[in-house]
């Protein structure tokens, strides 16, 4: 944020002075008052970036300040400045929403790269934020960040199945794709979003277990039931259901599950009469269900059923120009968790993440970036903060981890577009959508690069 403008609240002269000549050196705009009220003053008429606040000042303390700064502007970022050797006004002024401060006298050096910082980290804020209001649309719970064409098509499914709140979904996706949050994106965004919304595992529930914990039972059903249980079915009346690891199922259950989406009725365990119910159900799966129907291993019936509206979640891989968005969104809410303030991703880290395929897809991506924020002791972070499936070199396919650091960022480019292109068995078209470049750029990149 090289043009952003900053507010010094310094009551010495000659300090306010030297700051205010150095940081416009460093190309930021600067204004300088003398006492809180007058910053104050100034904060109500004009928009600033960051405040550097000495915390003794005339009238009204600086702690008395940071207070009505945050009432006026919670996310303005204020360095605070102390001559006192006493660590509590600091680390109160922390508490109160500080985001660091300085120990005078400070090195200008140190006054800089605290700035720096400051700043790359409101600016990465501002863009993640950025990206949650763009992307959550549909609803703010959803979460369903990415600018890429495949995600946008996403969305745009997601509003049209939410508006037919009585028919059922698959949802189909690699594990990692992010199948819950286009399940909590359906129910928000339906007319049944102020309803119950109940969540499954299938495969998590014992076999002989999962018709009780779907539909109940009634008292006296088998050996253990000592009381009537109400299931999952009965407490999503009016809301939705969620089935997740749906061919976990066992194929004996799945008419029972296949009438009660058909009909609105079911019965308990154990149970002689039918209990009507309104419910939606959402049903997923990373496994190919068409061919478990084929191999007869989940009923043709059920799977038609289900998939009255399929959404299909693209991999990662398929995402190019997603990957930096969300490694910034992880890196945001990892340096906050962490209290950290790793701002930014050096230009070797940025290319190894587009080079990866991310065979673990977005939840692989968030642990990558946890484990690197809570390995790096700088703003940055390196190749040496990544895991070693990012940085070795795949024999099988060298093209996917190229980096060794003696490659250049040309032959990187090179492997990748290699790489793409066979993901994409050689189709160009497909290769230029996730590569995020028209054809006619694929086809000077491989002229240049001399690939046939």
């Amino acid at each position: 944020m090289i043009h952003a403008k900053i507010l010094i609240i310094e009551d010495n002269e000659d300090l306010a002075f030297t700051l205010s000549n150095v940081l416009k050196k460093e190309g930021y705009q600067v204004v300088s008052v003398g006492d809180g009220e007058s910053g104050l003053d100034r904060l109500q008429k004009e928009l600033f970036d960051l405040v550097l606040l000495d915390l003794k000042l005339p009238k009204m303390n600086g702690l008395e300040v940071l207070s009505q700064i945050k009432k006026l502007d919670e996310d303005i970022l204020v360095v605070m400045m102390t001559a006192s050797t006493d660590a509590k006004p600091a680390i109160e002024a922390l508490k109160k929403g500080a985001y660091d401060y300085m120990m005078k006298p400070f090195e200008l050096d140190e006054m800089k790269k605290i700035t720096r910082n400051a700043l790359e980290n409101y600016e990465l804020k501002r863009e993640v934020m950025r990206f949650r209001r763009q992307n959550q649309r549909i609803h703010p719970a959803s979460n369903l960040l990415g600018e890429s064409p495949l995600m946008e098509k996403v969305r745009e499914l997601i509003q049209i199945i939410a508006e037919t709140p009585r028919t059922s979904v698959l949802i189909q996706g690699d594990s990692g794709t992010g199948k819950e949050l286009v399940a909590n994106a359906l129910h928000y965004a339906s007319a049944r979003k102020d309803s119950p919304f109940v969540k499954i595992n299938c495969s998590a529930i014992p076999e002989n277990l999962l018709e009780s914990e779907l539909f109940g039972h009634e008292k006296g059903a088998f050996t253990d039931a000592r009381s009537q249980k109400k299931g999952l079915f009965e407490l999503a009346d009016g809301g939705t259901i969620f089935l997740d690891e749906i061919p976990s199922m066992k194929l004996t259950l799945q008419p029972k599950l296949l009438r009660a989406i058909e009909t609105q009725t079911f019965r308990r365990v154990g149970g002689l009469s039918d209990i009507e119910i309104n419910v939606r159900v959402i049903a997923a799966t990373n496994s190919d269900l068409g061919e478990l129907v084929k191999n007869k291993e989940f009923r043709n019936d059920l799977y038609y059923r289900l998939k009255v509206m399929e959404v299909s979640l693209p991999p990662l891989c398929h995402r190019g120009e997603d990957i930096l968005l969300l490694a910034k969104v992880f890196l945001q809410e990892f340096n906050k968790e962490f209290n950290r303030n790793v701002t930014k991703l050096s230009q070797e880290t940025e290319t190894l993440i587009l080079s990866y395929l991310w065979p673990g897809n977005v939840r692989e991506l968030k642990n990558v970036i946890e484990r690197g924020v809570i390995l790096c002791k700088s703003d940055t972070l390196l190749p040496e903060h990544l895991p070693h499936e990012l940085l070795n070199v795949d024999e099988a396919h060298p093209e996917k981890h190229a980096f060794l650091g003696r490659v250049t960022l040309q032959e990187m480019e090179k492997n990748h577009i290699q790489e793409v292109l066979r993901t994409m068995n050689g189709n160009k078209s497909q290769a230029a959508k996730i590569l995020n470049i028209s054809r006619s750029t694929l086809r000077e990149k491989l002229k240049s690069y001399e690939i046939v």
